[in-house]
């Protein structure tokens, strides 16, 4: 009965994407295509919504997390300071992004150690993110 109540809650379940903005000039179109794979349906506006992302309590957690996403660091408003971007090649390398629980549920956000690097260098040469 609860989990039929708790469906009641609209929080989680507007899927609009604001406008892309900016983006930032990219070092190689290979790093926007990892960042794409790895980094964009919570660090865009360019979100790709899940099935399970309009069933409550599960709406929330994805609402939360890509509304977190993108304070910290938004690669389509770039016209804007992101407080987060020159930290985007360690983060990645150390393993703390993309999470875990967000690989588990979206295999082609998993990157081989090989893209992993590639990805951290691209990061490092792309202009603003690379400090």
């Amino acid at each position: 009965m609860v989990a039929i109540l708790i469906q009641a809650v609209p929080y989680g379940r507007n899927h609009s994407n604001p406008p892309v903005i900016a983006e930032p000039d990219w070092a190689t179109p290979q790093t926007r295509a990892l960042a794409v794979a790895a980094c964009f349906d919570c660090h865009s506006n360019e979100a790709e919504y899940p099935w399970y992302s309009s069933v409550a309590p599960f709406s929330w957690a994805v609402q939360n997390h890509v509304e977190e996403g993108r304070r910290k660091l938004n690669f389509s408003e770039w016209d804007r300071p992101q407080r987060e971007a020159d930290e985007s090649a360690e983060t990645l390398l150390e393993g703390s992004m993309p999470p875990l629980y967000y690989t588990i549920a979206h295999p082609g956000s998993r990157l081989t150690g090989a893209e992993k690097r590639e990805l951290a260098a691209g990061f490092r040469a792309t202009p603003g993110i690379g400090r």
